[in-house]
């Protein structure tokens, strides 16, 4: 990581983990991320890489990458390919990469072995006749029919799925523990199912597949995990982590299950089945969709590793779910993009401004910094000539009150440039302003007044001749109301889709130094915002993505609490 990044906080899972250092449980840490390769990583999967990853750097351990591919059905090669790319561009290498899969035989002796001990049985119940008998969290279950089938004929039926001489869903595996537990998880839960489906990475060797709560710990106990680290959502699945281990008579030390609160973002959905829905229907452009949450969506909007890095640390670790504001890790990243995005010119909404007595066909250049944040950055020059390209925001032919840019009769700096006054407009048939004409005063060259005289206005410009065009992409929250799951009654999470999350803005220009840019470079357009190159730039076009404005809200807010 890089040097300037904050310390780790303390946390309470750091802390076990010192705690089983000091007491010799551990010599050595060992943690894994397990994403299952069904979608792409989101932000929310970022806080638990950073936290796995960071967790054994700290305390010089290992982490590894292993895919929980145990759902044949909804996992791709895709999802492998983009979760180890994600996991690299956030900065982290594994020390092993592991596919569920590949312990799969393993996983089916130990099946075998818990019906010899009598810990297993083959069922027969449909997936409803199943859940019926399962239960509620007031009532106890009822036993399952086929409880008390024999070892013998429950190992016969189990190695025949195996072969696939049953259909998808005709029969299960079923640990035997108690079904009037007063946890659901442990009111004999199925440890494997018929699925006639080829595998991304096993291919078609198995139609018998496991569990994702059986296969889990036993993953843990094959890698030798130390700290098994899970979000809240699996807190009532220990009891059963801890049972298969047992149960499968595992050598100790046995991986321990820690949980912690997922992240929950304001105006931001986290669920994988969500974000599905999103791209299937066309609702967003892909699972890089700049709108997206996705880990490879904010890298194409022009997000850092480093800022989301920060972001994930300064959240920290927490024993409850509760709702960050996603105004934090838009701060996170002004505050890295501040450091090191270089500074341009650009104007999205142009309108001509014609300095009318500058010479004809004479072309000056300026020396602009290239980030007033790092003197180390340097400078770059930028043409100037008579025609230039203003914002139309940075003209009122009628000023609003305490409006100081550009208004006729009215002077302004043209950053590192020139004063120049408003002497006249032209308009089309409709009466619309199309060009500003102005007088400049070559005596403020640099953008300041040999007199002293002062303008309250500094406007950025580009050189009409020498601009480059380009194509501008305003992204918005994908969602209108902070909480996703805050909808009408009766109404779907899509009503809260945010229809105008996204505007194209044609017939933009940026400076010239510019027309080699490539994609995910990022800069900061002055006074507008900071954009990054997007990957559709091919050709000569080039387009650019609104990473995140200027404006930081999250600063204001910290302000008022720390009052």
């Amino acid at each position: 990581m890089a040097s300037n990044e904050p310390a780790i906080n303390q946390d309470f899972i750091r802390e076990i983990v010192v705690g089983d250092l000091e007491s010799g449980k551990h010599t050595t840490v060992v943690t894994r991320f397990p994403p299952e390769p069904n979608g792409y990583l989101h932000i929310g999967h970022a806080k638990s890489i950073c936290l796995n990853f960071g967790i054994a750097a700290q305390f010089g351990g290992q982490c590894n990458l292993r895919f929980d591919d145990t759902n044949p059905t909804k996992e791709e090669q895709e999802y492998i390919d983009a979760i180890e790319a994600d996991v690299r561009w956030l900065g982290f290498e594994w020390a092993g990469l592991y596919f569920a899969s590949d312990y799969f035989e393993q996983m089916y002796a130990w099946g075998e072995k818990l019906i010899g001990k009598g810990k297993a049985y083959v069922c027969d119940c449909t997936a409803d006749e199943v859940r019926e008998r399962r239960g509620t969290l007031t009532e106890p279950g009822r036993p399952c029919p086929h409880g008390h089938r024999p070892a013998s004929e429950s190992m016969d039926l189990f190695r025949r799925m195996r072969a696939g001489e049953f259909p998808d869903g005709a029969r299960t595996l079923r640990a035997k523990i108690d079904m009037a537990s007063g946890n659901i998880n442990m009111r004999d839960p199925v440890i494997y199912r018929i699925l006639h489906a080829p595998h991304p990475h096993a291919g078609d060797k198995w139609c018998l597949y496991p569990m994702y709560d059986y296969a889990h710990p036993l993953e843990d106990a094959i890698e030798h995990i130390t700290h098994s680290i899970c979000t809240l959502e699996f807190e009532d699945h220990r009891p059963f982590y801890d049972w298969v281990i047992d149960e499968c008579e595992l050598p100790e030390p046995h991986p321990q299950q820690i949980e912690f609160a997922r992240l929950n973002l304001t105006y931001t959905v986290m669920s994988k089945r969500k974000l599905l829905q999103l791209v299937q229907e066309g609702m967003v452009s892909g699972w890089d969709d700049p709108r997206m949450p996705t880990i490879s969506g904010l890298r194409r909007r022009g997000f850092t590793p480093e800022a989301i890095r920060d972001f994930a640390d300064r959240i920290g670790v927490a024993k409850r779910d509760s709702m960050v504001d996603v105004q934090l890790l838009e701060h996170c990243l002004r505050e890295d993009l501040n450091r090191r995005a270089l500074r341009k010119f650009a104007v999205l909404r142009p309108l001509k401004l014609v300095v009318e007595n500058y010479p004809e066909g004479q072309v000056e250049e300026f020396e602009v910094p290239n980030n007033p944040e790092d003197p180390a950055a340097g400078t770059r020059t930028v043409p100037f000539s008579r025609e230039l390209w203003i914002e139309h925001d940075d003209f009122r032919e009628t000023p609003p009150p305490k409006y100081y840019r550009l208004s006729p009769g009215n002077e302004v700096r043209l950053r590192s440039a020139y004063f120049v006054r408003c002497t006249s407009v032209v308009k089309d048939v409709a009466g619309n302003v199309v060009e500003v004409r102005c007088a400049y005063d070559p005596a403020t060259r640099g953008g300041a007044a040999l007199d002293g005289r002062k303008v309250q206005a500094t406007m950025h410009w580009l050189s009409a001749a020498h601009a480059v065009p380009a194509e501008v992409r305003l992204y918005d929250r994908l969602l209108t109301r902070p909480d996703p799951g805050d909808v009408e009654e009766g109404q779907d999470w899509k009503a809260n889709i945010n229809q105008s999350s996204l505007e194209v803005l044609g017939g933009c220009w940026v400076e010239p130094s510019l027309a080699d840019a490539k994609p995910e470079e990022r800069f900061q357009f002055e006074r507008l915002g900071y954009f990054c190159v997007d990957a559709d730039s091919v050709g000569g076009k080039l387009v650019f993505n609104r990473t995140v404005t200027l404006r930081d809200t999250w600063a204001k807010i910290e302000q008022k609490q720390k009052r």
